[in-house]
């Protein structure tokens, strides 16, 4: 019983690259069917928090596999946005997305080692938000923008609007404040030594 929100966390990290492989193919079918994987996967980030604090069933495992999954997941979808518009989403952009989240997530790892917990904010909540809402509204542009027909044609307006680039820049200045404040109230974590040292 103990296993099963790593087996839904390691799920969600099996899933992403099914999600990408999917997702990336011309055809309508194809770009659908990897969006439902998509959310499939993020509903196992649900599920296994749920169960986790329902039946009170945590692990060292489950403390460093589930953010790890999280950024799978994410990961993912930003990855796949430039190839649907590479202009108004570059891909450094996406580069500084991925490195303050990998750098925000080793933190929380080196927090959880040396047993000191990592002060949060609202605002990482508002971040997270921020980017999947971002990440649902471009990939389902995306999927319909293949379909084709009056659907396709106003998918493909919503991004000749340019507004979708706009926010992306948006989710950017969001991540990048957060880590940054993230780094400032935890600052104390580059003083500490492991406690179990």
């Amino acid at each position: 019983m103990k296993r099963v929100p790593n087996i839904l966390s390691a799920l969600r990290i099996i899933l992403a690259p099914l999600f990408v492989l999917m997702y990336l193919q011309d055809a309508f079918f194809w770009a659908a069917l990897g969006l439902i994987v998509f959310i499939i996967a993020a509903l196992t980030d649900y599920l296994d928090g749920y169960y986790a604090r329902r039946y009170e069933v945590t692990s060292n495992t489950g403390v460093f596999l589930d953010p790890l999954a999280d950024k799978f997941l994410t990961f993912a979808g930003f990855i796949c946005i430039p190839f649907l518009d590479s202009g108004q989403f570059p891909w450094w952009v996406i580069g500084v997305i991925v490195f303050r989240d990998i750098v925000i997530t080793a933190l929380r790892i080196w927090s959880d080692y040396i047993g000191f917990p990592m002060q949060t904010r609202y605002s990482a909540k508002v971040k997270t938000l921020v980017q999947m809402v971002f990440l649902y509204v471009v990939l389902l542009a995306g999927a319909i923008s293949k379909a084709g027909g009056m659907p396709g044609d106003a998918a493909t307006a919503l991004f000749e609007t340019g507004i979708l680039g706009w926010f992306f820049y948006l989710v950017m200045i969001v991540t990048v404040y957060t880590g940054i404040e993230y780094l400032y109230i935890n600052r104390r974590l580059f003083k500490s030594e492991p406690k179990n040292v």
